[in-house]
């Protein structure tokens, strides 16, 4: 059997010994390995407009994205301001970063939005819808902060889900910290590592 060349030299001996033991067509087998020993293949953006102003955010941004890096394939990417924002109103402001937004999505992407009216998970609930998509098969996860208003009636059309971090209000900016926080503590709660403590 001709194993992916991304694993080691081990990993592929410890593949071929999962696949003998587990009755899986080939590819869900390295689906399943790959979930069960947390070599996520499935790449990670969070997507946010604008970039992040106070040095305090940027600096925990930074160390947990970091630390993601042990996890998967994850990136942050930033799409610039609006130019003349004072000028448009909320609906103009909405649509034009929908345009920027839209522009990103790659056609199989899966589309995930946070937002106030999103879905409300614990971190062990989200971990295991994190697992889920890992699981899914889906080669990018797109996850979406949009800008002071929100998203436009586009953008919501081409998402496939939405998630809210809780039910108080947080900036756009604050929100980018916790939730690569909470994708940290996702990663180390299907890992079983002790980082979080129930």
């Amino acid at each position: 059997m001709t194993v992916k060349s991304d694993f080691t030299l081990g990993q592929k001996a410890s593949f071929l010994h999962f696949f003998q033991k587990n009755p899986f067509p080939r590819k869900t087998a390295e689906i399943h390995y790959r979930s069960k020993n947390y070599l996520c293949v499935m790449k990670i953006q969070l997507l946010v407009i604008g970039k992040t102003d106070d040095a305090y955010l940027s600096e925990g941004i930074a160390k947990y994205a970091e630390r993601l890096k042990h996890y998967a394939q994850f990136e942050m990417k930033f799409l610039p301001d609006l130019k003349n924002r004072k000028a448009l109103s909320e609906e103009q402001q909405k649509k034009a970063e929908g345009e920027l937004l839209l522009m990103q999505f790659q056609q199989s992407d899966t589309i995930i939005l946070l937002d106030e009216n999103g879905k409300q998970h614990d971190s062990v609930g989200f971990a295991n819808a994190l697992e889920k998509q890992m699981l899914s098969g889906s080669k990018r996860l797109v996850f979406t902060i949009g800008g002071p208003y929100g998203f436009s009636e586009a953008v919501y059309a081409r998402a496939q889900a939405k998630i809210s971090l809780s039910p108080m209000t947080f900036s756009h900016q604050m929100v980018r910290l916790i939730f690569v926080e909470q994708l940290y503590r996702a990663f180390t709660i299907i890992k079983g590592e002790p980082y979080h403590h129930v």
